[in-house]
């Protein structure tokens, strides 16, 4: 028998994944959940809106800490700066490796459960493939101070000696789906195409700056953000072998099949323009990404990964377009 009773703790709990995360343990009958973030845009804070949480700001959650009397069952540890083109590595190291860091030890001290969002950012352009083996993961080279944030705390883990009782990182791929209305250029593919095809009535997809891959060929693991809240339900409450996993849909598609996806559950006729990638990303860009989802169905996960073209239908038609939240 699971203890409901105990309080789970997520950060970033208003954002994208976070507040799809507390919906999914508030369904599954968790009702004592802590909402962590930074609390100051009201367009974020919509995604909790009507979930019973109790909130306390990121910045103020180390001194909350301190005064607790009943220890939290779990921390899901999703809050984290996303901005893949941010710049600035002392505030990616403030926000992602040393709250982190600050986290990890917390629950090593007190014995609770961690799962924490790491990210496919850490494979770098893909040289050395998308295995999360603990023995690989020192060869990876991201292409930007994001994913070295990640990844750096990644390594990080693996040398402690000292752990929490059960923990796991997840490299999440391409997540799309509900509550990333906040999210302006950060959001996902299917977001944008949705918003451009209502205002323009087509799509522009960036040109191919690499001879290997044709025009729209460049290539993702997108995984719905309802398949990434039932692996973390399921490694939380299984207790799945620490380390680091994988977190996508082990099958790669087109952005081309993507934009068409949406098309199709619009049901309007595809419109489809190739512009220059922005030379701020030109170089970073990745042309393929693709998880080896090996690792976590040895750990026992047998459900199966959402189609795209199903998992764009559903959130097309049933959230975007009625600017519903989950």
């Amino acid at each position: 028998m699971i203890a409901h009773h105990k309080p789970i703790i997520v950060t970033g709990a208003a954002g994208f994944i976070g507040s799809c995360m507390v919906s999914r343990l508030k369904k599954e009958g968790y009702q004592d959940i802590i909402a962590v973030d930074d609390f100051s845009n009201e367009l974020k804070n919509k995604n909790l809106e009507a979930k019973a949480v109790k909130k306390i700001d990121r910045g103020e959650f180390f001194n909350w800490l301190k005064d607790l009397t009943q220890q939290p069952q779990a921390i899901f540890h999703l809050g984290a700066r996303t901005d893949t083109t941010e710049q600035d590595t002392s505030l990616l190291n403030i926000l992602n490796l040393d709250y982190t860091r600050r986290v990890w030890e917390y629950c090593t001290k007190h014995q609770i459960q961690l799962l924490y969002a790491s990210s496919a950012a850490t494979y770098g352009g893909g040289e050395h493939g998308y295995s999360d083996s603990h023995k690989l993961i020192r060869k990876y080279k991201p292409l930007n101070p994001y994913g070295w944030s990640k990844h750096n705390f990644d390594m990080w883990a693996l040398d402690q000696d000292i752990r929490p009782p059960q923990w796991a990182g997840f490299k999440f791929f391409n997540v799309y789906g509900p509550n990333e209305y906040h999210k302006s250029r950060m959001a996902s593919v299917i977001f944008h195409a949705f918003n451009q095809i209502q205002t323009t009535g087509s799509m522009k997809l960036f040109r191919s700056h690499n001879s290997q891959y044709k025009d729209g060929h460049q290539s993702r693991d997108f995984i719905s953000v309802f398949d990434v809240v039932d692996v973390l339900l399921f490694s939380f409450e299984q207790k799945i072998a620490s380390g680091i996993y994988n977190l996508g849909s082990g099958n790669a598609r087109t952005f081309l099949d993507l934009t068409n996806a949406v098309f199709a559950a619009l049901k309007l006729k595809p419109s489809i323009l190739f512009i220059d990638t922005p030379l701020d990303i030109r170089d970073t860009y990745q042309y393929f990404t693709e998880a080896d989802m090996s690792k976590l169905r040895s750990a026992g996960y047998v459900k199966s990964f959402t189609n795209l073209d199903d998992g764009v239908t559903d959130y097309v038609q049933q959230y975007l377009t009625n600017q519903k939240y989950y």
